[in-house]
């Protein structure tokens, strides 16, 4: 009997064949077949994911079922809306869509245009901390008080 561990690892050594093989067909044939062999290999890959990703979905639905059938709630999903990883995705962003923001505010309305796209990429950044703050005041007890339900 083999465990799940141990599919995984052949799963893995599977892969590595499979890219070893495509990497050996491509010295062979040249690069007129590069695109087909690197477009089969993808594909692979992706099927693999998709298959982790069903696996996954599958055994979470099945804990909550057994949740369920137990006569508890199933833990809502918590997704992560606040902190320092969200705060620095946000300015990023904020950061990399400024550049042709700008450049196309500059560009067709000239300086106050420009002054008009920072403001909106001002306000965007103030109402993520404004609503992070709130939050914190008055969500928290709420959230707490939900727990006790």
């Amino acid at each position: 009997m083999t465990s799940a561990r141990d599919r995984e690892l052949h799963d893995d050594v599977d892969l590595r064949g499979e890219l070893e093989a495509a990497v050996q067909t491509r010295k062979e044939l040249g690069e007129g077949y590069e695109t087909e062999l690197v477009d089969s290999f993808l594909s692979k890959v992706e099927q693999r994911i998709d298959a982790t990703v069903d696996k996954r979905v599958r055994r979470q639905l099945a804990e909550q079922q057994m949740v369920i059938a137990r006569g508890g709630r199933p833990a809502a999903p918590r997704v992560e809306t606040s902190g320092p990883g969200v705060a620095f995705g946000l300015a990023a962003l904020s950061l990399v869509l400024a550049i042709p923001l700008s450049a196309i505010a500059a560009a067709q309305a000239g300086v106050s245009g420009l002054m008009l796209c920072w403001g909106g990429i001002v306000g965007v950044n103030a109402c993520y901390v404004a609503h992070g703050a709130l939050r914190r005041e008055g969500g928290g007890k709420r959230e707490r008080d939900e727990d006790w339900a």
